[in-house]
């Protein structure tokens, strides 16, 4: 084993000679750079007998920008920690981390290659009849069992601080709750949704609650969450799912892991007709009531605190995590439509005028559900409220 005392960037051939000096792979090593994201190299290394590794490796600064916005390096042990913190709950749901590198910003994972990244199967038309199901439980179990109803208060705080992630909060703080909401020079939209956004930025009752939202994300530390929960960190069979990607991990709100996936449901939700449609809705709503029921198993098995037994103080923690839940899914609507990083269900809509339709029923449906959210009760509500965009 060798041990690297300052970072450097892996290349196709380290990435292999590094894999034979840890002896993490034997035999004749083939390499390719497969990442696609902003922020990471990922390596897919494969032997002579076909067994494979993936070594993921943390850059200095996002590749969408370039050098001039620096990263930082400890994004990467928040990452294979949170992983291995989240695989002691939910081991199916998660893959195994095999090894870390601190100095190299190095985490070498089981290669999950085989599965399909669950965004492009869904745009593709793909669908994955455990997919929700498996993604509430996760949610429930991941941020039930990192919460103060599960744990001591003093590994809490341990928790709190080990998982301190101020740098990639920030990123979030900015991209998420500040630059959507006035003319940011991040943001990135099409002109002929000009007026559309102008009038989100001239919106004050908009403005006053995702000014709430941002506050609660940055002072409710109540769960390990994942940080950036959404299809596209997400691999995916007809049985199988793992959640990857967990570098913005920190101690956050609970609503906040599970606003961001029903928020990638409902761009497939949007772009989809007919039955195809009604298969999203059935997901959406599979999602929140698999999460509500499996968390409220937790809550009464695990919690032992004098206040588990007081009649409704159960019912409205889970009523607090719903309008969470709401207002962050419409701040991801509006962020991943006119902010600095998309998606791809929309921006690959190849038709313009269908492409804008969507685009604005999108930021249409954000606002409208930041600034009702407390007003509906039930995720069927929701639902039905998205139905009312036109």
């Amino acid at each position: 084993m060798t041990t690297a005392t300052q970072y450097k960037e892996l290349t196709n051939t380290t990435a292999i000679a590094y894999a034979k000096d840890n002896s993490l792979l034997n035999g004749n090593i083939t390499c390719e750079e497969i990442g696609d994201g902003n922020l990471n190299y990922v390596f897919r290394l494969v032997n002579d007998i076909g067994d494979s590794i993936i070594i993921k490796q943390a850059l200095p600064y996002a590749k969408v920008v370039g050098e001039s916005w620096p990263l930082t390096l400890q994004r990467a042990t928040i990452e294979a920690e949170t992983l291995k913190k989240h695989g002691e709950f939910v081991p199916a749901y998660v893959p195994r981390v095999l090894h870390t590198d601190a100095v190299l910003a190095i985490t070498v994972m089981e290669d999950l290659s085989h599965l399909t990244i669950a965004r492009d199967g869904l745009i593709a038309g793909h669908h994955y009849a455990h997919l929700a199901q498996h993604i509430g439980e996760y949610l429930a179990a991941t941020l039930f069992f990192t919460s103060d109803f599960a744990l001591h208060p003093f590994e809490k705080k341990r928790l709190q601080v080990a998982f301190s992630n101020p740098e990639l909060c920030k990123i979030t703080e900015d991209l998420i709750f500040t630059d959507p909401y006035y003319d940011a020079p991040t943001n990135d939209f099409e002109e002929n949704l000009r007026s559309t956004v102008e009038a989100l930025w001239q919106d004050n009752d908009l403005q006053r609650e995702v000014a709430k939202l941002k506050r609660h994300f940055l002072t409710q530390a109540e769960a390990l969450v994942h940080g950036d929960l959404h299809t596209g960190s997400i691999f995916v069979d007809a049985q199988t799912t793992k959640v990857i990607d967990p570098e913005f991990a920190f101690y956050g709100p609970i609503g906040f892991d599970v606003g961001q996936i029903i928020a990638n449901f409902t761009f497939q939700w949007l772009t989809r007709q007919g039955e195809d449609r009604q298969k999203t809705a059935a997901d959406i709503a599979t999602v929140w009531h698999v999460f509500e029921t499996t968390y409220r198993q937790l809550f009464t098995e695990h919690y032992e605190e004098h206040y588990a037994k007081v009649a409704g103080y159960l019912d409205d923690h889970i009523a607090d995590i719903f309008v969470d839940t709401l207002g962050y899914a419409g701040a991801e609507l509006i962020r991943r439509t006119i902010g600095l990083a998309h998606v791809k269900d929309l921006d690959s809509i190849e038709n313009n005028a269908l492409r804008l339709q969507k685009k604005q029923q999108t930021l249409q449906a954000g606002s409208f559900i930041i600034k009702n959210r407390r007003n509906i009760s039930s995720i069927e509500g929701y639902l039905a409220h998205l139905e009312d965009i036109r």
